[in-house]
């Protein structure tokens, strides 16, 4: 019998985590591929995957589409989600595992990334400042990943001025990058965080924005990607994607 194992990052955030559910529950509403579907996290939120991955198998899984809410494909991916999958399988050799990508850089998004952006900032000027602000990592690849979001970006909108920022394990990081770019500007500045949910790291970016604000500076900042539902339907498409 066929499971699907979601994996979500996980949050000390109370709202973030319920974000994740809840948006993790409309996708289970919606797959009809699968008559098992469990809800896990990586770490911080429970259920945990070993927790989501017997439960599976409880519910008579004899193979598991280990689906990753992840944005790009950096340590997690590569490394944590498969480790920490490695005690289950040796715990159930019968069972078939197979693990889906993440999203990766894809036009949807960043369609819908500029759709968030024009939500908050109707009016865009070449002289207009873009931040995109992603999580971090030391995986060389999310450099490559967001340069290519940038540029992708920076089309859309309309503007060359568009930099990258991190909040962890990668330079420049957020306050740095965020300095950078209220210096140099001669328009807005346009903060976008590369982030699903809220969360506390979504929170320093705000509180940030607001300060910046309350001192005079004309600063945007929009929400989680997951605010436009394109996300979800994308979400949903690469779950059915080789599977009919």
């Amino acid at each position: 019998m066929k499971a699907i194992l979601y994996v979500g990052h996980g949050t000390r955030s109370k709202k973030g985590a319920e974000e994740a559910k809840a948006f993790l529950q409309r996708v289970i509403n919606q797959v009809d591929d699968a008559p098992i579907q469990e809800i896990s996290f990586l770490e911080l939120t429970p259920p945990f995957i070993d927790q989501a991955f017997k439960r599976c198998v409880e519910r008579g899984a004899t193979e598991i589409t280990v689906v990753p809410l992840f944005l790009l494909a950096a340590g997690h991916i590569k490394k944590d989600i498969p480790e920490a999958l490695l005690k289950s399988q040796e715990n159930y050799p019968a069972i078939q595992v197979e693990m889906k990508d993440p999203f990766g850089v894809q036009d949807e998004i960043l369609d819908a990334v500029e759709e968030l952006v024009l939500s908050v900032v109707e009016d865009i000027s070449p002289e207009d400042s873009v931040l995109i602000v992603g999580r971090g990592s030391s995986d060389p690849s999310i450099h490559k990943a967001f340069a290519e979001i940038a540029d992708g970006l920076g089309r859309r909108i309309g503007t060359d001025k568009v930099s990258v920022c991190y909040l962890a394990a990668a330079s420049p990081n957020f306050e740095e990058g965020l300095e950078t770019v209220s210096q140099r500007t001669t328009g807005k500045v346009i903060v976008i965080p590369y982030l699903l949910f809220s969360g506390l790291l979504l929170s320093e970016v705000i509180q940030n924005v607001r300060a910046r604000q309350r001192s005079g500076e004309t600063i945007y900042c929009t929400g989680p990607l997951t605010e436009h539902r394109a996300i979800e339907k994308l979400f949903i498409k690469q779950i059915l994607k080789d599977e009919k």
